[in-house]
């Protein structure tokens, strides 16, 4: 089982969601420095760290964006990861400026909506995903 005590850079996501796993991809491809490494939230470490960082292991209501030790959740981990691939993409993490109640009550909708948007089965993750997936 791997030990991530300091949890540098990584995304853990819920797999299953058409959005969440194509965020996970996004990143990848464009995260150009490999920082971050992937976890899936369903696995028995994503279970271990969304219990870690005071959330519901079952719900998996957000994506936990890990950087530089600190963890985001919600419409702030967006921004975190954002901010981090620097420009152009970094400019998105403008969604910073809404008032955290309103950025997260979006987040919110969409990710309990989530399942209803698109298929719960991904395709099968890329190249970049796959060789710095953990768990």
């Amino acid at each position: 089982m791997a030990d991530l005590s300091d949890e540098a850079n990584l995304i853990i996501f819920d797999a299953d969601c058409i959005f969440c796993s194509g965020f996970a991809r996004f990143m990848a491809k464009h995260d150009k420095q490999a920082e971050f490494r992937f976890v899936s939230a369903r696995s028995d470490l994503g279970q271990r760290l969304y219990v870690k960082h005071g959330l519901d292991p079952d719900a998996l209501e957000t994506n936990i964006v890990v950087l530089d030790g600190q963890a985001y959740t919600k419409m702030a981990s967006f921004a975190a990861s954002m901010r981090s691939l620097g420009t152009p993409w970094s400019l998105l993490a403008i969604v910073n400026l809404l008032p955290v109640s309103l950025a997260n009550w979006i987040y919110d909708r969409i990710a309990r909506n989530r399942y209803a948007f698109g298929k719960r089965s991904c395709p099968l993750p890329s190249s970049e995903l796959k060789d710095r997936f953990i768990d």
